[in-house]
């Protein structure tokens, strides 16, 4: 059973489950450091993360898995769910970027192609797109 199914459908599961997500990136190489630990306080009032779900999460006992879907559409919907968290403040800082690194690997994009569509994302979170991107978006659904 995966971190999600403990928890009631709807925003707040995900939510809930990119946290567990995101705080076992962040500790994947031991201890939370003191950066880390302050974006993932970000991230749980970005996230509506109750202090009782972030004491679990962070619990060292505790790890839950990126429980990558096998459909590439789920798979940017996930990240596209990142993207929004971290754009809620309009930029995108050097912590934000190494996870959200992580997180497209973890859900199962090769090296190249997390490194593109996070360069594309990025372009489009930021209104950095020209006109035929633009064009493309508008008149393609």
């Amino acid at each position: 059973m995966s971190f999600v199914d403990l928890y009631s459908s709807g925003e707040h599961s995900r939510n809930l489950a990119h946290f567990a997500s995101i705080a076992t990136l962040a500790s994947v190489d031991g201890e939370v450091n003191p950066k880390e630990k302050e974006l993932l306080d970000r991230f749980a009032r970005k996230l509506d993360i109750t202090d009782k779900e972030y004491s679990e999460v962070m619990d060292q006992k505790n790890q839950y898995p990126i429980d990558p879907p096998n459909n590439s559409e789920k798979r940017l919907e996930r990240l596209f769910d990142l993207f929004k968290i971290i754009f809620a403040d309009h930029e995108i800082d050097d912590e934000e970027m190494i996870l959200i690194k992580k997180y497209a690997l973890g859900l199962g994009f090769s090296s190249e192609q997390a490194k593109e569509v996070i360069s594309r994302s990025i372009r489009l979170f930021s209104g950095k797109f020209d006109f035929d991107e633009y064009l493309y978006f508008v008149k393609n659904k």
